[in-house]
């Protein structure tokens, strides 16, 4: 095993010598170098070296300046200070430089050898804590990696699984398939266009997606009933927004998106259910969504009735606003360009599964 390398620094040779002489004789392997100048050089040429021993008083550059200059470039060297006992205000001054320790003249063999020995253990210790910390930096950051991927990994199924149960009520109620899917492309174009934040576009979404799930727990003979509703039957087919909100709370990760499921019938008026909010008290995403509703309804082929142009959808949106819909919102949905709602609902007929996963994808790319 190589020895410890020590260089050793004073401008007297014969001092030079006799400690030299103490550490080799301890098994030291040391340097020698008559000048702060001549020293800092030989620390710069790449050799090797495990700790400075400088006298403080030297000509030229002193100890206190090679100090200053070896922690500045060589900041794993430690430096032991020798000074005489008149100067040891100096030497105190020079370990709040950052010198490990002073040895005051004359001293004994043993204490020179018993102060190297601890700036040496000290150094040790330092470049073990170094290592610790550096080991311990990366396994933490590759534990958060795996973490993110897991945390990716468990977001794709959850899309996945929200989009089965938001699936579950196209293959109950035929006549609105494929309205969850564009109502949600609708109300992320709106909120992009609000500039909101890739997480709220997300919660969004979501509460978009699943604003009927409710409907899952409506006898299909009210759900799919011909002809107009009964009021009991109406009121019946009402509960579907604190049903689906009830339904949706109970995942933590989707508790800000089932709000915009309860509120998604609310209007900005006060005379929507089924808590007659009104204006801000309505979640902003049931805002957009409203809006987006009502696009998809108009311009989407029903039973009862063909579907009609893109036109008429906005003549109704104008005509409602402030009483159904947010003036603001209605004000963000007509700055959108007409083009873009034909292009969205190709997109959403094309799209295949997961439907989730890729819209939200599209979503925090442009947000």
């Amino acid at each position: 095993m190589p020895s410890d390398r020590i260089l050793v620094v004073d401008d007297e040779e014969a001092i030079r010598e006799i400690v030299s002489s103490m550490l080799t004789s301890a098994r030291f392997s040391t340097c020698q170098a008559s000048s702060g100048s001549e020293a800092l050089n030989l620390l710069a040429s790449g050799e090797q070296f495990d700790l400075v021993l400088s006298d403080l008083m030297m000509a030229g550059m002193d100890g206190l300046a090679l100090l200053e200059r070896t922690k500045e470039k060589f900041p794993d060297v430690p430096v032991v200070m020798v000074t005489a006992v008149h100067d040891i205000q100096a030497a105190l001054g020079a370990i709040r430089n950052g010198a490990y320790d002073y040895l005051l003249k004359p001293f004994e063999r043993e204490q020179l050898l018993a102060t190297v020995h601890r700036a040496l253990e000290n150094r040790r210790l330092k470049r073990e804590n170094d290592a610790y910390r550096t080991n311990l930096e990366a396994l933490v950051a590759a534990r958060t990696q795996q973490l993110k991927s897991a945390m990716a990994d468990l977001k794709r199924s959850y899309n996945v699984t929200i989009e089965a149960l938001g699936d579950v009520l196209d293959y109950k109620d035929a006549e609105t398939e494929g309205h969850s899917r564009r109502v949600t492309t609708f109300t992320i174009a709106m909120a992009k266009q609000l500039g909101l934040p890739k997480e709220d576009i997300e919660t969004i979404a979501f509460g978009a997606f699943l604003h009927d799930i409710g409907k899952v727990k409506i006898p299909d003979a009210i759900l799919t009933k011909p002809g107009k509703l009964t009021s009991d039957e109406y009121e019946h087919m009402k509960e579907h927004c604190y049903l689906g909100y009830k339904l949706v709370s109970k995942i933590p990760f989707l508790a800000h998106s089932a709000e915009i499921v309860y509120a998604h019938q609310e209007y900005y008026d006060g005379t929507g259910y089924p808590r007659g909010l009104k204006g801000e008290e309505i979640p902003l995403g049931a805002r957009i969504f409203a809006i987006a509703d009502t696009l998809d309804a108009i311009t989407s082929d029903r039973p009862y009735r063909r579907k009609r142009p893109l036109e008429a959808a906005k003549d109704e949106i104008r005509r409602c606003s402030g009483t159904q819909f947010d003036p603001q919102m209605v004000e963000v949905f007509m700055r959108i360009p007409d083009t873009v709602w034909d292009d969205l609902r190709k997109q959403v007929d094309e799209q295949k599964s997961p439907f989730l996963t890729e819209l939200a994808a599209t979503a925090r790319t442009s947000a």
